[in-house]
């Protein structure tokens, strides 16, 4: 079987948010809330302490966990920084209201069409949502033109994915951003009679 990747959906921000309160360590490090690939990340704060010299405590979880923890913790989290590409989950602490200003040199030195309104975080890093599909059995003149268009019966049984995951929520959030909640909800009911659920876009590739 073979598979080819087609850019369906816009980039997505992996985004970075500083934590209100006094959560610095005493020894001057910092706490790192960390829903992204262990190792990139890894990489990341090894070339911050040997630039800064500041020590880095790394805890590894999930979007949604710790988004929750970090309401949970309120202003006395030992977190300073959170670091995801779930919007849902940077909403939830946003309007939690327990995210500090970025500052404004930072800010500016990211492209105007990825800097948020609150300016409460910054994007370090884009992803592309893509649609992977079997070319022995769909060319790719045959594709979606968007998201949208899986919602048609014609693709009734035809296509899977991971709804409880952080990517496919992301998804979902861009959807009520840019179509509204009415659309999205019609989108979603759609997609129930449509597609195959699967826990993990791993599982759903194979």
């Amino acid at each position: 079987m073979k598979y080819a990747l087609s850019a369906l959906a816009g980039a997505t921000a992996l985004a970075i948010s500083l934590i209100a309160g006094p959560a610095m360590a005493q020894d001057g490090g910092i706490v790192v809330y960390n829903a992204q690939h262990e190792s990139l990340t890894n990489a990341w704060v090894e070339g911050f302490t040997k630039e800064t010299g500041i020590k880095v405590t790394v805890r590894h979880g999930g979007d949604s966990d710790f988004s929750n923890q970090i309401v949970a913790e309120g202003a006395a989290s030992p977190a300073d920084v959170f670091l995801t590409e779930n919007s849902p989950a940077m909403v939830l602490v946003e309007s939690a209201g327990l995210f500090a200003p970025v500052d404004a040199d930072t800010q500016a030195q990211i492209p105007k069409e990825y800097q948020p309104s609150s300016g409460k975080w910054v994007g370090i890093a884009a992803r592309a949502t893509v649609f992977v599909y079997d070319k022995t059995k769909l060319t790719a003149g045959r594709l979606p033109k968007s998201l949208l268009e899986l919602a048609d019966p014609s693709w009734k049984g035809r296509w899977a994915a991971s709804p409880s995951g952080a990517d496919f929520q992301a998804i979902v959030s861009a959807l009520l951003q840019l179509k509204g909640e009415a659309a999205t909800a019609d989108w979603l009911k759609a997609m129930k009679e449509n597609f195959t659920a699967y826990k993990g876009n791993s599982t759903v590739m194979k």
